[in-house]
Order: C-alpha cells, then sequence, then structure tokens
C-alpha cells in the first residue's frame, strides 16, 4: 500500500476516477484531432485544470547551450574525459588518450543515472552513470570508426558505467569529488558474474568461459533503475551492434536474426574485426551473454557486478521498480526496438527492509511477464493481461522449441511471440507514479508501424510513426503484482502546425507552444510530476518544424498539462535524470552533443571537442525544482 492511500475503498475510487478523467482527455484527443472545436474544448478542459508547476512553458531553441525557464541555472557536474582519480591522466581534447587514460576518465555518451545519498550526511552521494557507447569521430584521434586493436580497447574502455562521489558545498551546489575511493568505471572487459536460472547455461557457456557463469563486461547500457536496498541496475540495450561475423557466408541463427544480429556488424564499431570475442563465427555463444540486467554495488568498489538473467535477455530500455501490496518486488522493463515488448518481473520473495543480505538475490527467483494489450482500434484505450513467461506455460514448450527455462530467458524475445504479446512502438522508459501507482511507458516512434506484422492497433494508433506516444496502466486493484490491467494514451505527440486537423496533430494535450516529438526518457519526482525527455528529429523542419533541439517536458497526470522545462545543446539527446532527496537539484544528462558537428559543448574553446555531459539544475532561490 502506498503511503498517501488510506483504505482499499478509497484507493480504488480515487484511482478509477483519476485514470478515467485524464484518459478521457487524452485518449479522446485523437478522434478529436480533426476538428477544431473538439481540440479546443480538450485544450481548455487542461488549461482550466489546477497547475502543479511553478514555471512558465518555455518556447523551442536551437541554440548551443541549455536554455532553462527564468529563475533556474545549470552547471557541469562532469564531463566525458574529466580524471576521476588523483593521478588520472587530464582531458586534452583532442582524442589522444589511451585505452589506459580513458579507463581513468568518465566515460562517453552519459545516459540513465542513480542518485545514492550517503548515510547519515545529506551532503555527500554517490552516482551512478551509464556510458552507452561511443561517438568515434570525437573519441578517437583520427576521427574515424577503430581501424585496429587499440582503437576497440579505447572504446570498450569508454563505455559501461561510471560511479562517482559527488558532495554539497555551503552555497548549495553539488559537486563531482575527484580522486575519492568510490570513483570506479565498470567497463566492456571487467570480469563480472551470472546468476539467476540461466547461470550456467548451454547456450551461456564459451571457449574462455565453458561452465557459462563468468562474463566478461556490459555496453550499450542505456537506462537504469535503483533497487530499494541501495544498489544499481544498468540495463544493456543495443549490443548486438558490438557484434559481426568474419565469415562473410556465415548462416545466421533464427535467434540470432531476432536479435538484429548482423554479419557486418554496426557500420561505426568495428569491434568484430579486431576482438574475436566478438566475432560470431568463431564463439557464437558470446552475444548471448549481453542484453541483460546487471546488478551493481555502488558502495563496495571491489564488488563484481552480477548479470541478473531472471529478468530476461533483450534490449533492455530501463528497470522501474516498485512492490507489490505484500511486498514482492516488481520490475517493469521495456524492449527498445521496433514492434518488440513490454516485460515485468515479480520476485518469489518478498522485499525485507530490515534484512539487507536477502533483499540481495530478490531479482534471481520470481516471474516473468510480458504484456497483451486489448482495445478498440481508434479508441486509444483498453485493457491487458501479463502473460507468463515460464517453461512449460503458454506453449513455452520443447514441441515448440524450448529446451528449458534458461532458454526461455535467453531468447525472451522469441518466447513473447509464442505467447501472442503486443508488439508496440519501441518501449523506452518506464515510470512509476508515486502517488497512485500507475504505471507509464514511452513508445518513442516506430516508422514500420503499419507494415506486414505490425498493423495499426489500439495502443499503437499511427501507421508510419514518427512522433511516439506514452502509455498508461492501472494495474488490477492497485496492486503491482496483479496479472490484468487497463490502460490508455496519456499523451500522443504530434506536430498541430505541421499536421492541423490530423491524427499527427497529436493529441489535445499537445500544442504549437510544447510539442515534441519521440519521448524518450521518463521519471517521476516525488510531488507526482512526470518528466519527460526526448530523443528525436532536432532538425526543426518538415514534420518538426518548431520543436527545436531535444528537450525535456514535464507533465501533471491530473489534468494532462504539459510544459517544456529544458531544451538542450545542438545535436544532443537529453537522457538521464536524477533527482536530490530534497527535490533541489535535479541531474540531467547530455549525450552526444554536436553529432551533426554543430556543437561545441559545454567548453564553448576553440580546439575542445563536444562532449556528453552531467549537469546540475537548481533554482536560483534555492526552491525545489518544478514547484
Amino acid at each position: 500500500m502506498h503511503d498517501n492511500e488510506s483504505t482499499d475503498l478509497q484507493r480504488l475510487a480515487i484511482s478509477r476516477r483519476r485514470f478515467i478523467g485524464t484518459g478521457a482527455l487524452a485518449g479522446a484527443a485523437l478522434f478529436l484531432a480533426g476538428s477544431p472545436l473538439g481540440r479546443s474544448a480538450l485544450a481548455a478542459g487542461i488549461a482550466e485544470a489546477n497547475s502543479t508547476f511553478g514555471f512558465a512553458n518555455l518556447a523551442a531553441t536551437r541554440a548551443d547551450t541549455i536554455t532553462l525557464p527564468a529563475g533556474y541555472r545549470f552547471d557541469p557536474l562532469i564531463s566525458w574525459g574529466q580524471p576521476l582519480h588523483d593521478d588520472s591522466a587530464a582531458y586534452r581534447g583532442d582524442g589522444s588518450h589511451s585505452a589506459a587514460e580513458q579507463l581513468g576518465q568518465f566515460g562517453e555518451n552519459n545516459d540513465g543515472m542513480s542518485f545514492f545519498p550517503w548515510p547519515g550526511d545529506s551532503d555527500r552521494a554517490l552516482m551512478a552513470i551509464n556510458n552507452e557507447y561511443c561517438n568515434y569521430q570525437y573519441l578517437l584521434q583520427h576521427g574515424k570508426p577503430p581501424q585496429s586493436l587499440a582503437d576497440v580497447r579505447k572504446a570498450q574502455a569508454a563505455v559501461g558505467v561510471t560511479i562517482i562521489e559527488v558532495r554539497r558545498d555551503a552555497a548549495g551546489a553539488w559537486q563531482f569529488v575527484q580522486g575519492s575511493p568510490y570513483n570506479r568505471r565498470i567497463h566492456a572487459n571487467l570480469p563480472m558474474e551470472f546468476a539467476g536460472p540461466a547461470r550456467g547455461h548451454d547456450l551461456l557457456k564459451t571457449a574462455a568461459d565453458p561452465a557459462g557463469i563468468a562474463p566478461h563486461g556490459t555496453f550499450q547500457n542505456c537506462s537504469s533503475g535503483m533497487t530499494p536496498w541501495g544498489t544499481y541496475l544498468t540495463c544493456e540495450e543495443n549490443f548486438t551492434d558490438c557484434f559481426g561475423s568474419s565469415d562473410a557466408t556465415l548462416a545466421l541463427t533464427p535467434a540470432q536474426k531476432r536479435y538484429s544480429v548482423k554479419l557486418e556488424g554496426a557500420s561505426d564499431n568495428r569491434w568484430h574485426l579486431y576482438d574475436e570475442r566478438f566475432d560470431i563465427s568463431r564463439h557464437p555463444n558470446e552475444v548471448n551473454r549481453h542484453g541483460w540486467v546487471t546488478e551493481i554495488d555502488p558502495f563496495d568498489p571491489q564488488s563484481r557486478p552480477i548479470k541478473r538473467t531472471a529478468l530476461g535477455r533483450f534490449k533492455h530500455e530501463n528497470a522501474a521498480i516498485t512492490t507489490s501490496r505484500d511486498g514482492h518486488v516488481v520490475v517493469y522493463m521495456g524492449d527498445d526496438e521496433r514492434g518488440e515488448f513490454i516485460y515485468k518481473f515479480v520476485s518469489r520473495d518478498r522485499f525485507k527492509a530490515e534484512d539487507p543480505a536477502a533483499n540481495r538475490h530478490l531479482l534471481d527467483h520470481g516471474d516473468l511477464y510480458v504484456a497483451r494489450l486489448g482495445g478498440q482500434e481508434g479508441e486509444q484505450r483498453g485493457s491487458g493481461q501479463w502473460l507468463k513467461l515460464a517453461f512449460g506455460h503458454n506453449g513455452l514448450t520443447r514441441e515448440n522449441g524450448f529446451s528449458d527455462h534458461g532458454d526461455v530467458l535467453i531468447r525472451a524475445r522469441a518466447a513473447g511471440s509464442q505467447v501472442g504479446a503486443t508488439r508496440m512502438d519501441r518501449p523506452e522508459w518506464i515510470a512509476v507514479s508515486p502517488k497512485d501507482g500507475q504505471v507509464y511507458c514511452t513508445l518513442t516512434n516506430n516508422v514500420q508501424r503499419g507494415t506486414e506484422g505490425q498493423p495499426v492497433d489500439a495502443a499503437n494508433p499511427r501507421a508510419n510513426n514518427v512522433y511516439g506516444q506514452i502509455l498508461r496502466w492501472r494495474e488490477a486493484g492497485g496492486d503491482a503484482a496483479a496479472e490484468r490491467f487497463e490502460w490508455d494514451l496519456f499523451v500522443v505527440a504530434g506536430n498541430p502546425q505541421a499536421h492541423p486537423g490530423s491524427a499527427n496533430a497529436g493529441s489535445a494535450n499537445v500544442n504549437a507552444d510544447n510539442m515534441f516529438n519521440s519521448p524518450d526518457g521518463l521519471a517521476f519526482d516525488k510531488d507526482g510530476r512526470l518528466w519527460i525527455q526526448t530523443d528525436g528529429n532536432y532538425s526543426d523542419a518538415g514534420d518538426f518544424a518548431g520543436m527545436g533541439n531535444n528537450q525535456m517536458l514535464c507533465a501533471d497526470p491530473l489534468s494532462g498539462e504539459i510544459r517544456r522545462f529544458l531544451v538542450g545543446p545542438r545535436g544532443c539527446e537529453i537522457t538521464g535524470v536524477a533527482f536530490a532527496p530534497d527535490q533541489r537539484a535535479l541531474f540531467v544528462g547530455v549525450q552526444h552533443p554536436g553529432e551533426d558537428g554543430q556543437s561545441s559543448f559545454p567548453d564553448h574553446r576553440d580546439g575542445m571537442r563536444p562532449r556528453s555531459t552531467v549537469v546540475v539544475i537548481r533554482r536560483e532561490d534555492g526552491g525545489v525544482i518544478g514547484a
């Protein structure tokens, strides 16, 4: 039960009223998009609601900086290449660092992150920050994709996760602490462990690890999660980009094809050409050892990260964690590829706040589920069901090609297809409301929607979906462990200026002042404001005219109102969000500024390459962010 809820009857009444009331605004909006009167009436209803925002909507911009509302400021916390230790090499700005030097520096392309308060000291904390992938035009001195093993080793040193210590000074500003013994890099070659049902499975065994229990490295780390027992969950997303084959005639297996493995690998990685571990013709099982959720203890620098196989293998975006009404841990996860699924894991055992040691194994035992959404096309609301992915259940049998439960988890996508899960428009981040337990998921875009195998449906309502939408659901009885739910679309992104009177204008809570595309990052603050980050088209032209650079918006889940809060520098994605416990500091990630060559953020100095950066945002009066 949530702390702010009193009785079951009150909770159900309030939850139902909020779900149906706000859902009526968002769900009806697309029907009325072709009617100016309809859109105006819905927009007026939103405008009349009591606002939870203490800032004015920000205009879109193409400026090469972070733009914020009046009364707010930002300061860089840490940028790619910044030295972690007292003896680390200083950032030189020309890409000349070696792999060994990069291991002592903050990694590239920061993404998801979490803030871990220090026990007993409100001015001290640790942060875990993902480093997803590399921009080789900046990482390597020659500005090309890797040309040697040394180049690949540097890339492998730049990805994964960085743990840092931060402290708040007397003026209220959070600062990175260089030289802290807690600072460390978790990279693509670090020894790790498997845990859970797939540990030791034949599909995880390699020549280097014949037992199938000791993988090396994590990479392509997108977003993340933070457990109630104080550990970090980093999510491995586009891991197949790092694999390829030296044998151009190799026949890919159905399992490899399902995870988008390509013989030539990703055009800008080329790891398989110089590091045979990533050559599927020589080590076909190595790819199966990635695509997991990896748990890290930030407070123990000597601890070994653990890949939790019970949570399934796919292109994980984030891990949104909550607890059921009777104390079981629930983890919601999206698989970020076109036409893939939404999952949740429910632990077998209960969370015990008084027994941290017991909690360390909660993610190894439990049930993995995948979502099937029902509804009439055009309604953008309906009901859904969680389908168990367990060997021997729902057709997951030897007769249908599954050998055991470990096989089901390793080939979770095939299992989801076997049980009839709904193919979604690229499920990205998931966030759980601290107020009513409703769950939100960004569906970022899907240009393949409407093609064979991905028909338009109630939850994915537009063919060639270039804008995206945010799905919302309420579990039956308000219990996160329930197997049924009701859903609607909280917002359908669009451009009402470029596409007036059509479905691509978006829902009624999208207008010319707040429009956006490709919602990606998603998080709630303690007061229930929903923060939305974008990773979309920043051309500011055509379908995206008037949207400016990628941005961060804030939404009121009750009224449906959305305001733009931040606009990032040129060529970037805004991704990664964490709040200090008092909500007077907001940490936000700026990834790949200048990927199109048009940025000098954050240094804005000649001879310095643009750098991915984590910034800290504060109100100038020291108040709560967003209030």
